[in-house]
């Protein structure tokens, strides 16, 4: 009896540490190899605070109207809840009903290193034409040290391939570039702006065939004759900027000076022992002052206070292309409703999809006030001048069509503007909890619910 147990207790010992010996055999070896760095990835958990940017800003309600960009807009969080962010929007939607279409599982790629190991396993295609939802499941990891570099090693890569056609597209192919600008690439894969192809599967795709500024962009979109959505209340084709990051940098002062993503964000320090190495962090510039700017801006406070002004004068512009477009919108749904026909509307309407366009692409990039405000101010003017003049169309439309005069809805808060276009946010979000509750948090893996 005694031997026995003994017996058990030997078999209780191994049941409970094998666990942990199977852990300590798979450790990953970037968190031992690389601990400083992945010390400072692992702090972008710090990094809680997210703006309600429909909020911030109601007209974009409107502008977005007829696209998930309505329902809910927020502003990036810490690398570490980029799984957990885009599970949880209100875009991403529900469970999908047998035979329906969801979001394209495409809104996986730049959140997770588990989006190349399956683009590898499914194929491209086979990847983009699944749904967002059915490959949660699968979605264990976020950005991670195998987004940037060749895993377990310090050699930097560009694993998606999206991001590798691109860059060949535009003369800049990413094995015949020096480490700064490899460096600043693997932070353009997902820094950028891009769409899905409906004629590949939804895949992912750079539209730099002519060239990555807005204009080189534009024509792509317009020599295509593509469009995101219809907007329900112009009937504009329509086309949505995402964060073109890389773009506007690749034209700034501080590319002309091989200043990258990598030199303000992620800095040189020194540790404790005098070693040097790549902070993790990604961080706002200002606070490395010391090491990245003041090399060439002698004040602190004087380079705070010219990104301030900066910031003050894009959100001013900002907000007046919002308002100018906003009343586009309306006024060419009087025009319609006033039986304009699209001979008499083709001038107008294409001049509220590129002016929107500007608009889209001098502000959805992160911190373009600090990249490239020249840039993004020429792209706001050039909004004004084109919506102003789609404007003029439809009121000489109107008057032609005797159409009533437009009616302006009250957009001064993001629940006014959302019930102007219909949306109904409590319902939304109430369905968006029961899934999570039923689905992610049973069934997806604990990444998904970060700082939830």
């Amino acid at each position: 009896m005694q031997k026995n147990h003994h017996f058990s207790y030997v078999i209780g010992a191994i049941l409970i540490l094998a666990p942990m010996l199977a852990q300590a055999e798979t450790k990953d070896i970037n968190q031992t190899k690389f601990s400083k760095q992945y010390a400072g990835w692992a702090a972008t958990i710090e990094q809680t605070e997210s703006e309600d940017m429909l909020a911030t800003y109601p007209a974009s309600v409107i502008l977005w109207a007829g696209s998930t960009f309505s329902h809910q807009y927020n502003s990036p969080r810490g690398h570490k809840f980029a799984v957990a962010d885009a599970s949880h929007s209100l875009r991403t939607g529900v469970a999908i009903p047998p035979g329906g279409n969801g979001k394209s599982a495409s809104c996986w790629t730049c959140k997770t290193p588990d989006a190349p190991r399956l683009i590898k396993e499914m194929g491209e295609e086979g990847f983009s034409g699944s749904n967002f939802v059915d490959l949660g499941p699968e979605i264990k990891s976020v950005i991670y040290c195998s987004d940037c570099h060749v895993d377990g090693t310090a050699k930097l890569a560009l694993p998606r391939p999206h991001a590798q056609n691109a860059m060949a597209k535009i003369g800049l192919p990413f094995d015949e570039q020096n480490i700064s600008m490899q460096g600043a690439q693997t932070c353009g894969q997902c820094h950028v702006t891009y769409y899905f192809q409906p004629e590949n599967n939804n895949k992912v795709n750079m539209p730099w065939i002519f060239g990555n500024t807005a204009d080189a962009i534009e024509k792509y979109y317009d020599t295509r004759r593509f469009y995101e959505w219809i907007h329900p209340i112009s009937k504009t084709p329509m086309l949505k900027a995402r964060h073109p990051d890389f773009e506007q940098w690749s034209r700034s002062k501080h590319a002309d000076m091989n200043v990258t993503c990598i030199t303000c964000h992620m800095p040189t320090v020194t540790d404790k022992n005098g070693n040097d190495y790549t902070d993790h962090k990604v961080s706002g510039a200002l606070i490395h002052f010391d090491q990245v700017c003041a090399g060439c801006h002698k004040s602190k406070a004087q380079l705070t206070a010219t990104l301030e002004r900066n910031k003050a004068e894009v959100d001013a512009k900002s907000r007046q292309v919002q308002n100018l477009l906003v009343k586009a919108h309306y006024e060419a749904k009087a025009a319609w409703d006033g039986g304009a026909t699209w001979p008499m509307m083709n001038e107008g309407i294409m001049g509220i999809r590129h002016a929107q366009w500007r608009w889209d692409f001098a502000t959805a990039s992160h911190g373009m006030y600090a990249h490239n405000p020249k840039e993004g101010l020429a792209l706001l003017n050039k909004a004004i001048e084109q919506v102003s003049a789609a404007r003029d169309v439809f009121k000489q439309v109107s008057s032609q069509v005797g159409a009533a005069k437009p009616v302006y809805p009250d957009i001064s808060t993001k629940a006014k503007a959302q019930a102007a276009i219909g949306y109904d946010e409590p319902a939304a979000v109430k369905a968006k909890q029961a899934f999570i509750k039923e689905e992610i948090d049973k069934h997806w893996h604990p990444v998904a619910t970060t700082g939830y």
